[in-house]
């Protein structure tokens, strides 16, 4: 796989946000997220749809489309940011111009339901974007964490190797491991079983999600290690934070159950998270699990 690392970013630099999931529910937010970016520096660029509402989602399915073709194809644009996650983004997957996402390499951000936009950019045109924050729930929040905005900020602008330590003692089962950053959303990439969409090299599996029983995990994991090219391909796990699980104990012994069938290490607990302390992730980058160290090679 020939991946593509979009240019970092610069102070001056313009910053589109699209829409390509859930509908705006909180403009005032939207519009803190904008000033926050031109206090730094930035100038930003709306899409045309950030405004428009079919049920949850933000408008019709074709104008987030023809949107988000826009921001990747005007030279002007140097980053994209998401407004916000929910529910879209799988409707989207079978209709974008991977070619021209391909020839036009730029920064791409978001999580949760962008999960499944940042595996397919990696998998169709081979593109490496960032799990990290948004506008409405992160930049444009009154409960924002300047850490979290920071680190981003600092993951984007700067060619580094990241060290990332879990916040809390979050060892399962120990071991070494490399291989391209690749997973996000646990549900929004399982949402995706039944295209194409794993990578062809070995990778390390970093993965949180939020109001899932233990037994949905479970099911979810085992759904994902009974694909063939998953199993062959996982090196590593890297666990984020599964907010509101029912049970902790029962949590550690699925993931470790998995390291010991398939032989790799599972670490954790790192700030990967819906919550609003989180960190930014390369997603494609070479990576290696390391004396329980989460080590990015964003350069």
């Amino acid at each position: 796989m020939n991946l593509i690392k979009p240019k970092k970013l610069k102070i001056g630099d313009t910053i589109g946000i699209v829409a390509t999931s859930g509908k705006l529910n909180n403009e005032e937010a939207l519009n803190r997220a904008v000033l926050y970016f031109n206090d730094m520096g930035f100038n930003v660029m709306l899409a045309d749809n950030l405004y428009d509402k079919k049920r949850y989602l933000a408008g019709e399915d074709e104008i987030k489309i023809e949107q988000l073709h826009k921001m990747f194809a005007n030279k002007n644009i140097d980053a994209i940011f998401c407004m916000r996650g929910g529910y879209g983004a799988i409707r989207l997957i079978n209709k974008f111009d991977y070619n021209l996402i391909r020839n036009n390499p730029k920064i791409f951000i978001g999580y949760s339901d962008i999960t499944a936009l940042s595996a397919m950019f990696l998998k169709k045109a081979g593109l490496i974007t960032y799990s990290g924050p948004m506008c409405l729930g992160d930049f444009g929040s009154l409960e924002g964490e300047k850490e979290t905005f920071d680190n981003c900020f600092d993951v984007l602008m700067n060619n580094k190797i990241l060290e990332y330590k879990p916040f809390q003692e979050g060892l399962i089962v120990s071991g070494e491991a490399k291989g391209i950053t690749f997973g996000g959303n646990l549900a929004t990439i399982v949402s995706l079983c039944g295209l194409d969409f794993i990578p062809d090299e070995d990778f390390i599996f970093f993965v949180e999600d939020l109001n899932e029983p233990s037994y949905k995990i479970d099911k979810m994991m085992t759904q994902l290690t009974n694909i063939p090219d998953f199993k062959t391909h996982i090196k590593g796990i890297v666990l984020g934070e599964f907010l509101d699980v029912d049970n902790e104990d029962w949590l550690k012994e699925i993931f470790k159950e998995i390291a010991n069938e398939l032989n790799i290490p599972v670490v954790g607990d790192f700030r990967i998270t819906h919550n609003k302390l989180k960190i930014t992730v390369p997603y494609g980058a070479k990576a290696e699990i390391k004396n329980e160290k989460f080590i990015i090679y964003n350069i």
